[in-house]
């Protein structure tokens, strides 16, 4: 098999493209679920072809959820996040063509996670483990950062180069297996996660709109204080799949030091902080 000369009919060009589309459909969600993290490019109004992508890939991730029943209808809960949500909204808004939404999901472990076309997903568990509406704002600014900046499209578009090339050298050898290394692929790709200047720039930007949004931007900086040293099996995906926290930390109070005007009524005392009640066993309808 290996020293089969190429052949450049077009089944095999539609083994290759097969393949291709087969990877680019998986990592629609696989992208943006999986990863609750967050510029690396950012995209101007002008460029319809890309904005049109965003909402393709948003719209993709909603219709999963809700075919797996992971989305959360109506729910007490709600009564916590929406001021937040809509007060990030308000803040954040300007600086995204697309209308931001937040939706509660039910999985297991403490998350978020931002997609583009700018749906935000929080997930349900996550509003019993912060300790107060700070963190939950910081948590929530610092995904809202990630669609800013196009950050699941630009890691996208990284991982689907790297997946073009090893697929179109295996159509060479073999295009019957082009398909096969595809699916095998995604989870390799998945390893492929935001950068550390890519997450402290979500960051800043972050703590830039929660100040906007009236929320103490200390938030992010105490929640990941407070798992510098805990056990990583107790540490909440959204934490542990971010690099470098104790440099992100400095970064963003660097960021507060040299931006007086903005950051200096807040706070950094964790027991200022507004702290959030939630009670316990919250009913849930999930959207079908």
């Amino acid at each position: 098999m290996l020293d089969r000369p190429f052949d450049a009919s077009p089944g095999s060009e539609d083994s290759l493209m097969n393949a291709l589309e087969l990877l680019r459909k998986a990592l629609l969600y696989a992208s943006a679920v999986a990863l609750c993290v967050a510029g690396a490019r950012t995209l101007s109004p002008a460029q319809g072809q890309n904005q049109d992508e965003e909402l393709e890939i948003g719209q993709e991730v909603f219709d999963q959820l809700k075919g797996t029943g992971e989305i959360v209808e109506s729910s007490p809960l709600y009564d916590q996040l929406r001021p937040i949500a809509g007060a990030i909204t308000r803040a954040a808004q300007p600086r995204y063509n697309h209308p931001f939404k937040f939706y509660l999901i039910h999985e297991k472990q403490p998350n978020a996670f931002s997609v583009p076309g700018g749906n935000v997903y929080v997930v349900d568990s996550l509003l019993y483990f912060v300790k107060s509406t700070d963190e939950l704002a910081g948590t929530l600014c610092h995904e809202v950062s990630h669609t800013i900046h196009h950050d699941t499209v630009t890691l996208m578009e990284k991982r689907e180069k790297i997946a073009a090339r090893e697929i179109g050298a295996a159509v060479l050898l073999d295009p019957d297996l082009a398909g096969i290394l595809a699916i095998a692929m995604i989870g390799r790709l998945h390893s492929l996660g935001y950068s550390r200047d890519v997450e402290s720039r979500a960051d800043l930007t972050g703590s830039d709109v929660c100040a906007a949004a009236g929320y103490n931007p200390w938030g992010l900086v105490w929640l990941l204080q407070d798992f510098q040293n805990a056990d990583p099996n107790q540490v909440p995906q959204l934490l542990s799949d971010h690099p470098g926290n104790q440099q992100r930390i400095g970064a963003l109070k660097k960021h507060f030091r040299d931006n007086p005007s903005v950051f200096g009524k807040f706070s950094s005392d964790p027991k200022s902080a507004r702290l959030i009640s939630v009670s316990k066993n919250t009913s849930e309808v999930f959207l079908h």
